[in-house]
């Protein structure tokens, strides 16, 4: 690793080195996926459910398993996931197991058969259905269609399949009825695993644990957490010395006291105090101050957005979470930070807990992203 590059990541996936703990989760799901057993992935949004899919990917392909994945959040519409759907199977399935020549062969049975374009560059194809004007019928059948190649491929060539699906949520807006579609597809496919990740997790938790859903109880759950303190700061150590930088240990405590263990803020404030570290020098408190504040700066027009957009309420409870983190309906808490009612303090929560804003848990509820509660409580 270069010395003069910065050795921590965010905003984007976390990859390779710049990945840290999550052992125990990839080798679950990896046995998981191996087995043949469907896992749900529930997080809050960046806590690296993506980066941990990434990582295990990586093992799973090494051990011939195919992985193909959908992100549901860029398809809209049921042509759009059929698109992406054609692709993914394309790229990722049959590129693997059919000979070039016969790959686009595996779609000629499709009810709708899509529009091909070879990319005049690298000889990529993209696939584009136009299912506008098809009858309801035909939609299905070729979404239908689609979801049982995987399981045909892999079938006929020995091989295991992992079909992933990013911010699965997003399947009952795209088409109420593909959930049961999907669900009647896939109960009948021993040799695909299907991975669901989800970061509204009221929704996910709906879809798999409500009875009236097609995929109650379908999936083995796995709900990311904050990675501990002890796991962390080694990594955080040896990433500040493997570039000729000294993090002590305090210091990391103290990082990690504000992020409290969160994958994205940690790294983010990491990434801040090595830019304030030269090379051969130590990261301080004063140092990691200094990072704290052009953290605050970076996010404060994503927090402001936020702010402006919640009714009063809201940025009640938001201001008593950002002080004290509890049992928000409580007499004595709203007692102590001038709450209204408790009916509207539990609607408030709420919706701020539907949009991922604060979580729920044996403490009562806290505020999600570490940095808002700073924000919040400098803008006291």
């Amino acid at each position: 690793m270069s010395e003069d590059l910065n050795p921590f990541r965010f905003g984007s996936l976390a990859l390779d080195e710049a990945f840290t703990d999550r052992e125990a989760e990839i080798a679950e799901l990896v046995a998981d996926v191996r087995n043949g057993q469907d896992v749900v992935v529930l997080a809050p949004r960046r806590f690296g459910k993506t980066s941990l899919v990434w990582r295990a990917s990586q093992e799973l392909m090494s051990a011939k398993v195919l992985v193909a994945q959908v992100n549901l959040m860029t398809t809209p519409t049921p042509a759009k996931l059929a698109d992406k759907l054609a692709r993914a199977i394309h790229d990722d399935v049959a590129s693997a197991v059919v000979r070039a020549k016969d790959r686009l062969k595996i779609f000629q049975g499709l009810r709708v058969r899509p529009t091909v374009t070879i990319d005049p560059d690298d000889g990529t194809p993209s696939f584009s259905f136009e299912l506008g004007g098809a009858a309801a019928q035909d939609v299905s059948d070729t979404l239908e269609r689609l979801l049982e190649l995987p399981a045909r491929l892999a079938a006929e060539r020995g091989r295991r399949v992992a079909l992933v699906f990013d911010e699965f949520q997003e399947i009952v807006d795209i088409d109420p009825g593909l959930p049961r579609l999907m669900r009647s597809v896939f109960q009948e496919q021993p040799d695909v695993s299907h991975v669901y990740l989800g970061s509204r997790r009221h929704m996910m938790r709906r879809l798999f644990s409500d009875e009236q859903e097609p995929f109650w109880r379908s999936a083995k759950q796995i709900d990311l957490g904050v990675i501990p303190p002890e796991l962390f700061a080694p990594f955080l150590v040896e990433r500040f010395a493997g570039t000729e930088r000294e993090l002590p240990g305090v210091v990391a405590d103290a990082l990690l006291g504000v992020t409290h263990g969160h994958p994205y803020a940690t790294q983010e404030l990491a990434y801040f105090l090595w830019q304030e570290v030269p090379h051969d020098g130590t990261a301080t408190p004063e140092r990691l101050d200094t990072a704290l504040e052009k953290v605050l700066r970076s996010e404060h027009a994503h927090f402001s957005l936020l702010w402006e957009r919640a009714p009063r309420a809201q940025r009640q409870v938001l201001q008593a979470l950002a002080a004290e983190p509890g049992r928000v309906t409580a007499d004595a808490y709203r007692s102590r930070h001038r709450l209204p009612a408790a009916s509207s303090v539990q609607r408030a929560t709420e919706t701020l807990e539907r949009d991922e804003v604060v979580l729920r848990d044996e403490h009562g509820v806290h505020i999600c992203e570490p940095f808002l509660a700073q924000w919040l409580r400098a803008a006291r």
